[in-house]
C-alpha cells in the first residue's frame, strides 16, 4: 500500500439509494435525513433499462434517462444534499446522461440552488458497430454467435476511473451512462483514498463495497432466505458502507430503520450475480473474493474485509440490445377441483387451436411457446406437490416473426372464459398485446477503441483507460473437493435424517444472460463438509435438470463457509430473451433449497 492510502482512521460513509430504475423512493430522503453519509450512490440501469430509454429518446431527443432520478429523488433531497455537503454518483444518465444533467440544472434553478454537475460519456457503441459488423470478429460471450442485424442499443461497461476524475474536479453530482454497477462506488473511495488504477486489492475492496451496495435492501434483509426473522419492511433500511483506506469497509443502516444486517444477509447479497469468486472481472480491476470475510461488528453491523485484485483485461463487457421477432404473454385464472388439470388442458387447447389457424393463415407457426401453471409449482418440475391446488393462474407466452399472429393468439385467449373449464376467469387486465421481443447480445471489446470523457462547466476532459492484460491472470483455484467431510457418514442409517436444504443452508439467486448462478452459505461452518458432500455439480444438475440444460460448476468461498454453483442455459436464454415467468432466475435458490439432504442428527441438533 502507498503511503498515502496509510490513513488515519478516516471513514467514507456511501449510501446506496436504489438498486434499479422502479425502486422505492423513501431511500434517497432516509439516508440524506441520516445524518450518516457524505456520499449517496444510486443504480438505475439494467439490460432492459437501456431499451426502454433509447426507445423514450427517440420519441423524445430531451429523455432517454432514468427520470425519477431527477423528478423525485433529488427533487426530494436536493436542498438537503447542497447544505449537507452530501455528493451524489449516480448512472441515470441511461443513453442520455447530457439530458439527465440538463434536467437536473433546471431542478436546481428552480429551487434555487448552486450545483456543480459532472457528465461521464463515451460508453455508447453503437457508432462502431458497421466496422465491427464488417470485421466479422465479434462473438456473444455465452453462445459466440454473430452481431445481430437490428441493433436498438449498445453500451459498454464504463469503469471508476471517470467517476473519481469528475470528483477530482470537484462536481458535486455525477451522472453517468452506463459503467459496472459497483464503479459509482469505487469512483468515490479512489477519489477519497487517492487509489490509484494498480491498487488491485484496494480497487477490488472498494468494488465489493459497491457490488454489496448496488441492490439496495437486498444488503439490508431484503430476499433474505430467513425472510421472518427481517423486522420492519414497511421501513426498510437502505444500505451505507462505512469505508477505510485499507479496502475494508462496515456495511451498517440508517439508525431506527427496518430490516437486518448480519454475515449471512451480506454473504447472500456478496455471491450474488457472481461466477467464479477468484475471477470476477470488472474495467478497473479483477477481483478475488474467495478469502473475503465477514463479521458481526455490532448491532446491525457487519466487518467485510480480505477481498483481493489483480490486473484488469484490455476488453470492456458491451451489452447490446436487439430485437428478434414479437413476444406476448396471456394469463388466464382457473378456479375449483382439479385446477391444474383444467388449467393445463385449456392452455394446451388454446395453442392447439391458434397453431392450426396460423398455418391456415399462412403465417407460420411460433417461435417459442411456453405454459406454465402458476400456483401448481410449475418451475419446481417433477419436485412439484401442487398438484391439488384449487386456485391456479394459467400463463401462456408465445413468440412469432409476425404481430399478427400474436394479435391472432391474443383474440383466442378470452374465449376459453365459456369454452372450456369450469371456473375460468381473471384473464389479467385484458386482452394481451404484442410487443417486439427485445434480446441481449453482450460481447467484448478492446478498450482502447472507447475514449470515456467527463465533462464540468462546458470543460471536455478524456479519460486514459490503462490498457490491462491480455487475458484474466489465474488466481490460484480454491480446491473443489468432493470428499466425504468428517463424520459425514458416521455412524448407522437411524443416526442418520433426511432434510430440505435450506435446514442447512441459506441460498441467493441471480442471472447473468442465459446463467443462473446459486449462492449457498453454510448455516454453521460445521455444517460446510455435509453440504460440499451432496450437494455436488452433478447432485445439482440432476435436481435442477427441468430448467439447467447446461453444465454446473461449483466454486468455492472458504471464507464465508460458502460455494457459488454456476448453472449455464439455465433461464430459457435468460433475461428479456425467456418465456418464463422467472427469467431472472430469482427463484431458483428456492428451488433448490428443497433438494433432500442428509445429515447426522447429532450435526443437525448442534
Amino acid at each position: 500500500m502507498s503511503a498515502k492510502n496509510k490513513a488515519n482512521g478516516k471513514v467514507v460513509r456511501i449510501g446506496g439509494a436504489s438498486g434499479f430504475w422502479g425502486d422505492s423512493s423513501v431511500g434517497a430522503p432516509q439516508l440524506v435525513n441520516s445524518g450518516q453519509i457524505d456520499y449517496l450512490v444510486f443504480d438505475y440501469l439494467a439490460e432492459l433499462t437501456m431499451s426502454i430509454l433509447a426507445g423514450a429518446r427517440l420519441k423524445k431527443p430531451e429523455l432517454g434517462y432514468a427520470t425519477d432520478f431527477v423528478s423525485v429523488a433529488m427533487k426530494a433531497v436536493l436542498r438537503d444534499v447542497v447544505a449537507k455537503g452530501i455528493r451524489v454518483v449516480s448512472n441515470a444518465g441511461g443513453v442520455n446522461p447530457e439530458g439527465c444533467a440538463a434536467a437536473l440544472a433546471a431542478l436546481a434553478k428552480e429551487q434555487g440552488v448552486e450545483l456543480k454537475i459532472a457528465v461521464v460519456t463515451g460508453d455508447d457503441v453503437m457508432p462502431l458497430l458497421p466496422g465491427l459488423r464488417e470485421s466479422g470478429n465479434v462473438k456473444e460471450m455465452q453462445n459466440g454467435s454473430g452481431l445481430p442485424e437490428k441493433v436498438l442499443t449498445a453500451n459498454a461497461y464504463l469503469g471508476a476511473l471517470p467517476v473519481k476524475a469528475a470528483l477530482d474536479a470537484g462536481a458535486q453530482v455525477v451522472i453517468t451512462g452506463r459503467c459496472v454497477d459497483s464503479a459509482v462506488t469505487l469512483g468515490v473511495l479512489m477519489h477519497e483514498f487517492g487509489w490509484t488504477s494498480t491498487d488491485y486489492d484496494l480497487l477490488a475492496g472498494g468494488s465489493l463495497a459497491g457490488h454489496i451496495l448496488e441492490c439496495g435492501c437486498q444488503a439490508t434483509g431484503g430476499l433474505h432466505t430467513d425472510w421472518d426473522t427481517v423486522p420492519g419492511w414497511d421501513i426498510m433500511g437502505y444500505p451505507i458502507a462505512e469505508c477505510s483506506a485499507d479496502g475494508s469497509f462496515v456495511l451498517a443502516k440508517p439508525e431506527g430503520t427496518g430490516g437486518k444486517i448480519t454475515p449471512a444477509v451480506i454473504g447472500e447479497q456478496m455471491l450474488y450475480e457472481i461466477a467464479d469468486p477468484t475471477t470476477y472481472i470488472l474495467p478497473d480491476v479483477i477481483c478475488d473474493f474467495t478469502q473475503v470475510t465477514l463479521q458481526q461488528a455490532g448491532s446491525q453491523r457487519v466487518d467485510v474485509r480480505g477481498a483481493r485484485g489483480r490486473a484488469p483485461t484490455t476488453s470492456y463487457k458491451v451489452c447490446a440490445t436487439h430485437v428478434e421477432g414479437f413476444k406476448t404473454s396471456a394469463q388466464l385464472t382457473i378456479v375449483g377441483f382439479d385446477a391444474v388439470a383444467k388449467a393445463r388442458r385449456t392452455g394446451e387447447a388454446i395453442l392447439d387451436r391458434t397453431s392450426a389457424m396460423l398455418e391456415k393463415a399462412g403465417l407460420g407457426p411460433y417461435s417459442a411457446s411456453n405454459l406454465e401453471v402458476v400456483g401448481a409449482e410449475s418451475c419446481y418440475g417433477p419436485h412439484a406437490r401442487a398438484t391439488a391446488a384449487r386456485e391456479v393462474v394459467l400463463r401462456l407466452t408465445v413468440t412469432h416473426a409476425r404481430k399478427e399472429a400474436l394479435d391472432l393468439f391474443a383474440r383466442e385467449v378470452a374465449p376459453a372464459g365459456t369454452s372450456w373449464a369450469p371456473g375460468t376467469t381473471g384473464s389479467g387486465g385484458g386482452r394481451a398485446s404484442a410487443s417486439p421481443s427485445i434480446r441481449q447480445y453482450s460481447f467484448l471489446l478492446d478498450k482502447a477503441r472507447l475514449s470515456p470523457t467527463v465533462l464540468v462547466n462546458g470543460e471536455s476532459t478524456a479519460i486514459t483507460q490503462p490498457a490491462g492484460q491480455a487475458s484474466p491472470a489465474a488466481a490460484a483455484r480454491v480446491a473443489d473437493s468432493t470428499a466425504t467431510g468428517a463424520g459425514m457418514e458416521a455412524g448407522s442409517p437411524s443416526s442418520m435424517v433426511e432434510v430440505p436444504l435450506i435446514r442447512l443452508a441459506y441460498a441467493r439467486s441471480g442471472d447473468k444472460g442465459d446463467i443462473s448462478n446459486i449462492g449457498i452459505i453454510a448455516r454453521r461452518p460445521d455444517l460446510l463438509p455435509v453440504l460440499r458432500a451432496q450437494v455436488t455439480e452433478a447432485a445439482v444438475a440432476a435436481y435442477l435438470a427441468h430448467l439447467v440444460k447446461g453444465k454446473v460448476t461449483r466454486y468455492d468461498l472458504p471464507g464465508i463457509n460458502a460455494f457459488n454453483l454456476v448453472c449455464e442455459q439455465a433461464l430459457g436464454g435468460g433475461g428479456m430473451a425467456s418465456l418464463r415467468n422467472d427469467p431472472l432466475g430469482k427463484g431458483m435458490a428456492q428451488i433448490l433449497l428443497s433438494m433432500p439432504v442428509r445429515v447426522p442428527v447429532a450435526l443437525l441438533a448442534g
